[in-house]
């Protein structure tokens, strides 16, 4: 079994990413699912805002060395993911085509946005956050 660590940031404070994040699965010859909150201090962060990821236009999957963000994070975990439930084959049915992850992943990143508005959670801004 390979050991590789797959890194998904999210934003834990959002209602919607939090049980999505929770309920992703991707395959065990894969590798392991790690989920860090980006709300909180974490190693990760700092990489991403080295490489210019704002994480409130988007999820990043790490893998290796390799940083995916939005549709591409989401396409990627679908190309991993596993089809043990029924949201784990819904998820890999939309986004394992990169077309309908371009379409489909920004209404649900509009979404996120407006939930959070509308409950009063501010973004990340980790791009500006030292």
């Amino acid at each position: 079994m390979n050991q590789n660590k797959i890194w998904l940031v999210y934003d834990g404070e959002c209602p919607i990413c939090k049980p999505t994040a929770n309920a992703l699965k991707i395959r065990a010859a894969v590798g392991e699912l790690i989920l860090v909150n980006a709300r909180n201090p974490h190693p990760i962060m700092v990489e991403l805002k080295q490489a210019g990821l704002n994480i409130d236009d988007g999820m990043v999957v790490k893998i290796n060395n390799t940083l995916y963000h939005g549709a591409n994070a989401q396409h990627v975990l679908a190309m991993i993911g596993t089809r043990q439930d029924w949201f784990n084959r819904t998820n890999v049915w939309l986004f394992q085509s990169t077309t309908r992850a371009k379409i489909i992943y920004p209404i649900m990143r509009g979404i996120r946005l407006a939930v959070l508005k509308i409950k009063g959670i501010s973004k990340i801004n980790n791009l500006d956050n030292p």
